[in-house]
């Protein structure tokens, strides 16, 4: 779906990119991992239209992206630093995106109080962003990037700046808003990785089905295991366990991804 073809960008003397290439299919989730000043940001920024590459080309589900500005990619990004607008309010970050593309207020303001559902700060429309915490900040900056429904979500480091006790609670909400699975001791569990079925007389199973949510053919299943903390599962069989059945989870180990020790640093 994304391609990233031979691209080079030079700063003076300095090749931040040096003939770069990377493909992304489509709902594949990719980690660019390197030293400070090896390139990342820019790269994200060739793809999102706000740095020219000397050379290369972007492509998006075909499309040669050169001459596309920014609001028309259909790419979100996220900045380390947030990036918000402090002279507008929570509200008018969110809907920025949404009124560069055109898009009616009848349809603005739906999608707005949507995202702020999403991301767990509902009636926060009017709060100036200067008022809010650090993990606040970086929620709407995630909530702004969602809005517009890009094709392709980029993350340029966006936990860095928090603390980790707020790193590791954000990066489970954004396991939970983009479908990345389970993110627990260092490690996310793909959903489809999940394995649920009820539980027979004879055993005593290991949590129970909380609720079930269908995405199209996919059903999604919350399973509250008996120590507490919750699974997410995705199965697409008809005949799948409902809420309130007692279940045995087990998860398929290719499907266990382990997080660097410095993730979002």
């Amino acid at each position: 779906m994304l391609r990233v073809e031979d691209v080079t960008v030079r700063f003076g003397e300095k090749a931040a990119l040096d003939g770069v290439t990377l493909e992304v299919a489509d709902g594949e989730v990719v980690t660019v991992l390197g030293p400070s000043g090896s390139g990342k940001t820019s790269l994200l920024r060739v793809v999102a239209g706000l740095q020219r590459p000397d050379s290369g080309r972007v492509l998006l589900a075909g499309e040669d992206l050169t001459s596309v500005p920014p609001h028309r990619r259909g790419i979100g990004l996220v900045f380390q630093d947030h990036a918000l607008f402090h002279h507008r309010d929570v509200s008018g970050n969110l809907a920025f995106g949404l009124r560069m593309r055109g898009d009616p207020r009848t349809k603005i303001e739906p999608r707005v109080r949507e995202l702020l559902e999403l991301v767990g700060l509902a009636g926060y429309e009017r709060r100036s962003v200067a008022t809010l915490s650090g993990g606040e900040q970086q929620r709407v900056a995630l909530a702004r990037a969602l809005a517009p429904k890009p094709r392709v979500l980029l993350l340029d480091e966006p936990l860095g700046s928090l603390d980790r006790r707020l790193r590791d609670r954000l990066l489970e909400d954004l396991a939970r808003f983009l479908g990345l699975g389970n993110v627990r001791d260092g490690t996310i569990v793909r959903p489809e990785a999940v394995t649920v079925r009820r539980a027979t007389n004879r055993e005593r199973g290991h949590g129970v089905v909380e609720t079930t949510v269908r995405h199209g053919p996919t059903v999604r299943l919350v399973v509250r295991l008996d120590g507490g903390a919750t699974i997410e599962a995705a199965v697409t069989a008809l005949d799948h366990p409902l809420p309130g059945d007692r279940v045995s989870v087990e998860v398929d180990p290719a499907g266990v991804v382990e997080l660097p020790e410095n993730a979002g640093e």
